[in-house]
């Protein structure tokens, strides 16, 4: 099948390519506008590198606010997608965990995520409520990870108390009826100010377009901080939130067809069983933070924090099916229509982590070279904790969602438990050549220590391993504005051979830890009409193959080595353009991801499942002078084609999805306000398989969610 597009590909990366890097020279003829806040500014906790601003770092990245997300109605980790070209998705199922990638490469929920710059583990829904903003690290995560996917990180930003004290009372409503009240409120006490405390609590009661996933969420949270004196601020935060809400099967292909989306209503749940149970994440966190003044130059910083993850995670799910004629189709459903129904139910599982990071950070001169330097160690504990699960067969289900099956919720698999521990010795140093050129490097030394066995002691596992991750860049200030840097590192990933008998003496030992490079160059600027970036990446990744009969039955008969490369190679493009009441904020990313050097010659040259090769975002805003405090907005996604199977055979079609919406502030007596926001996504109600992941062995296909409305109110007292 050809991989097919309702707009020209051409046309449209040319005009997006045309828009954003020509906003540079349109902002020659505009008048200065006064800009608070430009991203640009803003120092990024996930680059690493302290105070410097975003603008001046040799590696991209998005900084994505509490306020956007809100314009956007994004509530999950998921809606990243909607604003970011680099960012798509990898298995985004509503009512379940957020699964993103970045540059072609799938994210690991266990260690591409951070809270603060701590790693935490992002298998769970995580809540947005209580976040000031989201930091997107698009490139070598090495220098922020000991171990990780590569390609990027996500961290998420805490709010913390306000200098002015404020209460934000919120009210929302949105799909077939959710509504969300939530409070957001921030105080400061005591002499001089020296306590502050800022409280965000939310409930909802959960409609979803799909139909048969009601469910509820609720969060409360709290941030303290104390200033023990000019010197030394202690700053202390938890959070609580728990999601209740049942998750949405993927649809698949029928036989060897592809099945319309344009006659598939994106609102059929296949997890609608009389027996369907939700998923069930309940979720804490802590931290505790202490920074000290050394002087004027110096600072020393102890930062703990505690993750406690429970989840109940039970399904009604599709996977495969046996035809009428004796068939099996393992990764699809059958060519009627019809699947297999699994009752799925794994209980208690229990995820807990721990980190705690010591840092030095401050400038030093040798002669007439300076250093921005930053060392400390990142200390990490992660376990896990199941029990027996239940994998049984409950009958047939049809695409249609009107089958009954037959519940068996009897404990007949065995779970796998985790523990691993962590030390990582990192040191970053910013080194300032002269006045235009600045030196990058970082250095990661982890020690890791992994054991694995499942829930009947079987199948037990353990190691230790050394890996070091190195990081360089390079910069040139072509003037006060542009910037010109290259920048090269590595990633590091690590596993074990399964502990099975088909792996012979193999079996359960480390195998050479996986190491991802990447080569970056491209050019920034910045100024109060525009910020833009034009940047080209090349990030290549070995990859893990079985080789051999590969059966249990047969021990020694696979062996599991690197069998060639996986190589991305990329050229985006991004662009924040303001004028006078309104501005333009645009992304795009043109990706070649293939497959290199494999045994298997036919592999080569393949694109890999899931992965949109181009990809836009626009967003627009714009004040309406004729009524004062309202602003009309719009936004477009575009994705391109995405590789259904592994060899190419199968394509699913690009899509593009318009929105809209509106936001209008009305002043009140004082300095009270009332922000009022609508919108409606995918406004032309766009039928269309937004993703298409290839996940545990099987083709799935997700639905582009039907048109939505939504609309909310913020009281600001």
């Amino acid at each position: 099948m050809t991989p097919t597009t309702p707009i020209s590909k051409k046309s449209l990366l040319s005009a997006a390519a045309g828009l954003i890097c020509g906003t540079a020279a349109l902002a020659q003829s505009l008048p200065t506008v006064s800009v608070s806040g430009r991203s640009a500014d803003t120092p990024a906790q996930v680059g690493g590198f302290g105070e410097i601003p975003v603008a001046k770092l040799p590696l991209q990245l998005s900084l994505i606010s509490s306020e956007r997300l809100m314009d956007a109605g994004i509530s999950a980790l998921s809606g990243l997608t909607a604003l970011d070209a680099s960012v798509g998705d990898a298995y985004n199922a509503a009512g379940y965990v957020s699964y993103l990638k970045i540059r072609g490469f799938d994210l690991d929920n266990r260690f591409n995520y951070r809270r603060d710059g701590l790693p935490i583990n992002a298998e769970t829904a995580l809540a947005l409520g209580n976040k000031a903003s989201v930091e997107i690290l698009k490139g070598s995560s090495g220098i922020q990870a000991g171990t990780s996917s590569p390609a990027g990180l996500v961290n998420m930003i805490v709010k913390r108390p306000t200098a002015q004290p404020m209460t934000v009372l919120g009210l929302s409503l949105r799909e077939r009826g959710t509504t969300e009240a939530s409070l957001d409120w921030s105080q400061r006490f005591g002499e001089g100010q020296a306590l502050g405390l800022r409280v965000n609590a939310a409930a909802a009661e959960l409609m979803p377009q799909l139909r048969d996933a009601e469910g509820r969420s609720h969060l409360l949270a709290m941030a303290g901080d104390w200033r023990l004196s000019p010197d030394t601020l202690v700053e202390a935060e938890f959070e609580l939130n728990k999601q209740s809400q049942p998750s949405q099967p993927g649809m698949s292909m029928l036989g060897d067809k592809l099945p319309s989306a344009k006659d598939f209503d994106p609102r059929i749940n296949l997890n609608n069983q009389s027996w369907s149970q939700p998923v069930v994440f309940d979720n804490s966190h802590a931290s505790l933070r202490v920074t000290q003044k050394l002087n004027a130059d110096w600072r020393a910083q102890a930062h703990l924090g505690v993750q406690r993850l429970k989840t109940d995670d039970r399904l009604a799910y599709a996977y495969g099916c046996t035809a009428a004629d004796g068939n099996y189709y393992a990764d699809r459903y059958c060519p009627d229509g019809t699947f297999d129904m699994y009752d799925f139910r794994s209980e208690n599982e229990r995820r807990n982590s721990e980190a705690l990071d010591l840092s030095l950070a401050g400038k030093l001169a040798t002669g007439s070279i300076t250093h921005q330097v930053s060392t400390g160690v990142l200390l990490s504990r992660f376990n896990s904790r199941f029990q027996k699960q239940a994998y049984n067969w409950a009958g047939t289900g049809t695409i249609d969602g009107k089958a009954i099956t037959i519940a068996d919720p009897s404990l007949t698999d065995e779970n796998t438990n985790r523990d691993e521990r962590s030390t990582e010795f990192y040191l970053r140093d910013a080194i300032q050549l002269s006045a235009d050129w600045q030196a990058w490097a970082g250095l990661r030394h982890t020690r890791l220590e992994r054991d694995s066995v499942r829930t009947d002691g079987s199948r037990a596992t353990g190691y230790t391993q050394n890996i070091t991750t190195p990081w360089l860049g390079l910069s040139y200030a072509i003037n006060s504005q542009l910037l010109a840097y290259t920048s090269w590192g590595e990633g590091v990933e690590s596993e074990v051979t399964p502990n099975r008998k088909r792996y012979g003496d193999a079996a359960g030992r480390a195998l050479p830890a996986l190491t991802s490079r990447q080569f970056e160059i491209g050019l920034k600027a910045g100024s109060n009409t525009v910020d833009w970036s034009l940047n080209w990446f090349n990030t290549s990744r070995p990859k893990w193959a079985d080789l051999g009969e590969c059966s249990d039955s047969k021990p020694g008969s696979c062996v599991r080595r690197a069998d060639g490369i996986a190589r991305h190679q990329g050229l985006e493009a991004q662009a924040d353009l303001k004028w006078a009441g309104g501005g333009l904020l645009a992304s795009a990313m043109q990706l070649k991801a293939r497959r290199e050097d494999s045994a298997d010659a036919s592999l080569n040259g393949l694109r890999p499942e899931n992965v949109a090769e181009r990809s836009l975002r626009l967003q627009a805003r714009q004040d309406i002078a004729a009524l004062s405090g309202l602003q009309l907005q719009a936004g477009l996604v575009y994705e391109g084609p995405r590789a259904v199977l592994a060899d190419n055979s199968v394509f699913i079609p690009g899509w593009t999805r318009l929105d809209a919406g509106a936001r209008f502030e009305q002043a009140l007596m004082g300095q009270q306000l009332l922000v009022w926001r609508v919108g409606v996504d995918n406004l032309a109600d766009k039928r269309a398989w937004k993703e298409s992941p290839f996940q545990f062995g099987h083709v799935y296909l997700y639905p582009l969610a039907p048109r939505t409305f939504r609309a909310s109110l913020e009281y600001h007292l």
